[in-house]
């Protein structure tokens, strides 16, 4: 076995095919399994080394140095200078509290992101002991004969031993934008790189068309991927429009806390009349409570967690950016086939000249048959099937305990060959007396499979023949190639007629749902074997119609319904005949009443202002039949012209310029390509069109679980800068010292606030509107209802228990008045300010108990919290208890509370505290009612609407 070097030194390209399979010591029918594993022993798995990433020290420090955590440095440092180190210990025990919970939560989406390889790895087909079997791509060896088709990711350099119009697009390794052809045969120049070689594929690669067979000499490192993959090896991460936007919140509030504190220096010193170390001591806690210190932990929290629920529905996020954007999405430009529909297809209907005959069974079950009315039409039956099935690269295997055959390709040639067996035909047999000697491959234009035979078929007519081609695709297609009808052993040509009979007989079945393929041959000696593929496609006899169901899925109807009521259109977009998309589009009330079908054709002739206007004007039921992939990048591009938020689902290679120009792209994880996969922003595991919704809804409830605990932190800010604005204006001292701001934020702000991240989405959230993509997060109804309505309530709260302890120890604000120079100065005597410790710590614990109200105020901006229930999300009762610990902890510890200047409260205080947290919430469900009936007199609507809700 030679590595990768010595196969480039001994021009690999220059042998014949039968050299190769000798070189690498295999053969036509791959290696065995055995083998396989001697030589993935020897060579290693094919993978390449994980990127070097940076060291886990580095990254934990960039969770120190951002914009947020130096202004908190700083802030600690001026704490020192000012020569009060308690405040500086606990701003920068902050900002170590945050940078280690950041950093878990980024180590944890790596991981998350590694497992996805695990998931869906990359597949391979190659044949192993003679039968072709799927494999991961890290298990290929050399020897392997690999069997590339459209699409697929070529995972190992490969000299290949057939090709059939082979094109591969090597733009990863030489920068070509076209594909280029590859071909098997020997290349006889020495003196030339392996890249320049026609016959050799290589990993990165992909196959554009056409189909071949390749054996592989290199894997792993030895690949020239490997070569040169260090040059990408680092590519980062963008930053999410979301990420964008929190960074953006963060300065503005940074910004608002800085002039904040410099007015506070300056009203304490110039109206206060402070000491100068005294002033700079409050700036500093106005700072430290305008910092939003939670914030970028939360928000880290709440995409994990939306990722992870996501992936638990069977949608896996390869960019965090759409899990914003789906949040916004207005439109869904769907395939049909295996998205909308179950992709299990079953021949169910075969149509030939006058008759239409009914073919039993479901799927891929060996039981049913084919239901020939008259032994006269038995041997054209079986040659329709036959030429169907061998006109077909699916394999059929038969796994042992199992009731069904399982399907190795394309869905609908599996059906065929199902089919064939039920019409009593020998698939073997058949291969065997007439292999396959050319094929030209189906393409999205041509929208036909032709082969070309060599021998004969013991069928109708055939014996004399040397040569047999087999034609299938959309029947218009082939009947427009046809010169011919097949007709009970004789061949008429066609009148028009016969011509409209077929497409009324296509129109039909396809009317009723069904997928058709129409199927012609020809046969004649040695001028059929020409070099020109197209002549192979010309004056063909037409055998007759193939009808097969995928039905919808079951679940489908309902989820387009939900979209309906969430404002998100759903447009399909499929390769299908017209008439069989609108049925099924009917079938799942995609369409109300007739849909309004736009072929590929007329497509072509409509200018983009054109395009538009229909696209405008349709808001549901359209239906585009027999598209272009260039034609399905178009519609994706006019959509968004259009200001819209757009959505794409694909599984093929030609999908992948659609999916990179959508807002969001989707592909399908059971039957979608490598590219498909790595052009998409999520990939779905099970192909299912109701995954996309659940993963819309998912995307809604982040969205809105940021607003949630942005409104809860930002209020709880306001009520620790009004004590400050009281001590100003009123001239007393301050209700609030700067390290009990640090206890609220680190008790209150953290843990309930990452509860609210963790909100299950609203019963009701998808009955609303798509969100337009440039609302921002820290909008005017949010600060109004953080700043001016909860932080306020808050903020005077705090200040009437700051009153009621000085008024219960008989002081009035005159008296506190007097006693604030005394106070600030700690020259007040020591009952004086054991007072006035007491009633600190009763604004530190009524801000707390009203925050406890507050969370669950803000578990919604528009639905009672009698409606969502209180236990409905216990992570809020562990985070109350964790922080009441916290809060119990400071105002009894001895300890603490010489650090952060408490004492013990009275029990009648206790009593007080209890009425915060509904003071709080009733206050916010009374705003909720009024807002209702405000809305309510505008637009009657909503409130029954939300009511019903």
């Amino acid at each position: 076995m030679m590595n990768a070097n010595s196969h480039a030194n001994s021009h690999i390209w220059t042998l014949t095919p039968t050299d190769v399979y000798k070189t690498l010591t295999t053969t036509p029918q791959g290696i065995s399994e055995a083998e396989a594993n001697l030589r993935l022993k020897q060579s290693g798995y094919n993978e390449l080394p994980e990127p070097q990433t940076r060291p886990l020290i580095l990254r934990f420090i960039d969770q120190l140095t951002h914009f947020m955590a130096l202004l908190l440095w700083v802030a600690g440092i001026l704490a020192f200078i000012s020569q009060t180190p308690e405040l500086g210990w606990a701003i920068w025990a902050v900002i170590w509290i945050n940078a280690i919970f950041s950093f878990w939560q980024e180590f944890q989406a790596e991981k998350a992101l590694s497992a996805l390889k695990k998931i869906l790895p990359s597949q391979a087909k190659v044949y192993r002991d003679g039968k072709l079997t799927v494999i991961p791509t890290r298990e290929l060896v050399s020897g392997d004969v690999m069997q590339l088709e459209e699409g697929d990711k070529i995972s190992a350099d490969a000299r290949l031993v057939e090709s059939q119009s082979l094109y591969v697009d090597v733009s990863i390794l030489t920068g070509e934008s076209l594909p280029v052809p590859r071909i098997s045969e020997p290349v006889t120049v020495l003196n030339i790189h392996a890249s320049e070689a026609s016959n050799l594929v290589f990993a990165g690669s992909t196959v554009a068309a056409g189909r071949g067979l390749a054996v592989v000499y290199a894997t792993g490192t030895h690949t020239e991927f490997g070569q040169v993959a260090r040059l990408t090896a680092n590519v980062q991460r963008e930053a999410s429009t979301l990420e964008v936007q929190i960074s953006r919140v963060v300065h503005i509030i940074t910004i608002i806390a800085l002039s904040m504190g410099v007015v506070i220096f300056l009203l304490t010193k110039l109206l206060v009349g402070m000491q100068l170390r005294e002033s700079f001591i409050f700036a500093i806690g106005i700072i430290v409570a305008f910092v939003p210190e939670g914030l970028l932990p939360t928000v880290s929290l709440a995409l994990a967690i939306g990722v992870k629920r996501m992936a638990a529905k069977n949608a896996l996020v390869r960019r965090l950016s759409a899990v914003e954007t789906l949040s916004a999405t207005t439109v869904i430009c769907t395939d049909k086939t295996g998205t909308l529909t179950k992709n299990e297809m079953t021949v169910r209907q075969l149509w030939i000249p006058n008759t239409q005959i009914n073919v039993t069974g479901v799927g891929y079950e060996p039981k049913g048959e084919v239901e020939i009315p008259s032994p006269e039409y038995e041997s054209q039956v079986q040659l329709m099937l036959a030429g169907a099935a061998l006109c077909s690269n699916a394999r059929l295997d038969h796994p042992p305990n199992s009731h069904q055959w399982q399907a190795l390709g394309d869905p609908t040639e599996a059906a065929l060959l199902v089919a064939a067996i039920k019409a009593g035909l020998n698939l073997e047999d058949l291969q065997h007396q007439a292999p396959r000697r050319r094929e030209i491959p189906f393409d999205s234009h041509r929208r036909m499979m032709t082969v070309l035979l060599e021998g004969h078929l013991p069928l109708d007519n055939t014996e004399n023949s040397q040569y047999l081609i087999f034609t299938k695709g959309a029947p218009l297609d082939v009947l427009q190639h046809s010169r011919y009808l097949w007709h009970t052993g004789e061949k008429p040509e066609l009148t028009q007629t016969q011509r409209e009979e077929i497409i009324a007989a296509n129109d039909q079945l396809a009317s009723q749902g069904y997928r058709v393929l129409g199927v012609a041959t020809s046969q004649g000696s040695a001028e059929l074997n020409q070099p020109d593929d197209h002549l192979l496609e010309q004056d063909l006899t037409f055998l007759g119609l193939v009808a097969m169901i995928d039905p919808p899925r079951p679940e489908v109807a309902d989820a387009i319904a939900l979209c309906h009521r969430a404002g998100i259109q759903v447009t399909m977009i499929t390769g299908d005949y017209g008439l069989t998309a609108a049925a099924i589009a009917q079938r799942i009330n995609l369409v109300n009443g007739k849909a309004k079908i736009i072929t590929g054709e007329q497509l072509g002739h409509l200018s983009d202002t054109q395009l538009r206007q229909i696209l405008h004007k349709h808001k549901t039921g359209l239906v585009f039949a027999r598209v272009m992939p260039e034609q399905k990048l178009r519609l994706v591009e006019a959509y968004k012209t259009l200001g819209h938020i757009v959505a794409v689902t694909g599984d093929g290679v030609n999908d992948a310029p659609a999916l990179r120009a959508a807002n969001i792209g989707i592909a399908m994880g059971i039957s979608g390509t490598d590219v498909a996969r790595e052009a998409a922003d999520i990939v779905l595991i099970d192909d299912n069109f109701a995954t996309i919704v659940s993963a819309i809804e998912q995307g809604r409830a982040v969205y809105q679980n940021i607003r949630k605990f942005m409104t809860y932190i930002l209020a709880s800010n306001m009520a620790e800068f009004l004590p400050f604005l009281a001590m100003v204006f009123l001239k007393i001292p301050p209700a609030l010292l700067i390290l009990q701001i640090l206890a609220i934020d680190l008790g209150t702000d953290m843990i309930p606030a990452l509860a609210l991240g963790a909100e299950k989405p609203e019963a009701g959230s998808m009955e609303l509107p798509p969100r337009k993509k440039s609302q921002p997060l820290l909008d005017l109804p949010l600060l109004l209802r953080a700043y001016c309505f909860l932080g306020l309530l808050e903020g005077l709260a705090g200040m009437a228990g700051f009153f009621f302890v000085w008024w219960t120890n008989g002081y009035n604000i005159p008296q506190l008045q007097a006693l604030s120079p005394s106070i600030l100065s700690h020259s007040a005597s020591a009952a004086t300010m054991a007072i006035y410790h007491q009633a600190t710590t009763m604004t530190l614990a009524v801000i707390v108990a009203c925050q406890d109200g507050n969370v669950f105020a803000c578990r919604s901006e528009r639905f009672s919290i009698l409606r969502l229930g209180f236990f409905s999300n216990r992570l809020i009762w562990a985070g109350i208890v964790v922080e009441w610990c916290l809060i119990l902890s400071i105002i009894y510890s001895p300890t603490l509370q010489t650090i952060f200047s408490t004492a013990p409260l009275q029990p009648s205080y206790w009593l007080i505290l209890l009425l915060c947290p509904p003071f709080i919430l009733i206050a916010d469900e009374l705003r909720k009612r009024m807002i209702a009936k405000v809305n309510h007199k505008s637009d009657p609507d909503i409130l029954h609407h939300t009511q019903h809700l």
